[in-house]
């Protein structure tokens, strides 16, 4: 150990855990640390930006709450949730994306056909699909949470210091006997991510916009099948080919359209929609 030195310190560091072998805790461990490691010689890294990346990492630490997570945020921005998203896509599932820093637990329960503006002005839309295996059978039960911004492109949660409900334009909806899902919400719009913390330091520091597509945010679960977390974009809307979190994926783009009578025919609705727009989920098995 005397004779250490920056090319024998990265073994040295491996070699001093204990871990199982061939476990993937040992494997993730002693990657990241070679990587780290390559990083820091490759880049000369000199102390005072040592001590910069240790000061931004506590910063996000610092303004982290239950309901404002900036390393989700970092996460997001730097593409590493998208690319995770990707990796763990299943074959003719739904792809995922972004879970974002504002989810919450516990979101109420609703019937189908419940309505989520809560008296909110703008477009009221009707959102409708069904959940579906990969052989397109219908999930019965399939639980639907959903999330989203207002038509301000704000969140309740963002807002709770102005008397509003962080629960507020959140829903879990229980697919039917077809695997069927609909409810009316307001139609969301683009909002900048989060800019007043560290992650919005680094988003001006590289000379990168903060909006997001709107979208819908969906967590999507049935017993024996694969949980999926993604979003629900709509076509022809601003930032779709730059979101800034890298969460827009061609198969998760729908349209917005008028809404018709046929749209709402066997569709029990606490509220008459303007637009309609149709998502249907596939999940896949579980293993």
């Amino acid at each position: 150990m005397r004779d250490i030195n920056q090319f024998t310190v990265t073994q040295a560091v491996k070699n001093s855990f204990k871990t199982e072998p061939g476990s993937r805790f040992e494997s993730l461990l002693q990657g990241f640390i070679d990587h780290l490691h390559d990083f820091t010689r490759e880049q000369n890294l000199t102390q005072k930006e040592w001590i910069d990346i240790l000061n931004f990492l506590y910063d996000c630490g610092k303004i982290s709450t239950p309901e404002r997570h900036e390393f989700i945020l970092l996460s997001d921005v730097l593409g590493f949730s998208a690319l995770v998203d990707m990796v763990n896509s299943k074959g003719g599932a739904t792809e995922g994306s972004n879970l974002g820093p504002f989810y919450l637990d516990a979101a109420p329960r609703k019937a189908l056909g419940a309505d989520l503006s809560d008296g909110r002005e703008g477009v009221l839309v009707l959102v409708k699909g069904k959940v579906t295996d990969t052989l397109h059978n219908p999930l019965p039960g399939a639980i639907v949470d959903t999330w989203q911004a207002d038509a301000s492109g704000t969140y309740p949660i963002q807002e709770q210091d102005q008397g509003q409900d962080k629960y507020d334009l959140r829903g879990v909806f229980e697919a039917d006997a077809d695997g069927r899902y609909y409810y009316t919400t307001v139609l969301p719009k683009p909002y900048t991510v989060p800019y007043d913390g560290p992650v919005g330091k680094l988003l001006r520091a590289g000379n990168r916009h903060a909006w997001r597509a709107a979208h819908l945010h969906y967590i999507v679960r049935a017993p024996g099948m694969n949980t999926i977390t993604t979003e629900v974009f709509f076509e022809n809307t601003e930032y779709i080919d730059n979101d800034a979190v890298f969460g827009v994926r061609r198969s998760l783009i729908t349209k917005i359209v008028p809404a018709k009578p046929a749209d709402t025919e066997g569709l029990e609705l606490a509220k008459t929609p303007d637009a309609v727009c149709n998502f249907d989920f596939v999940l896949a098995p579980e293993g």
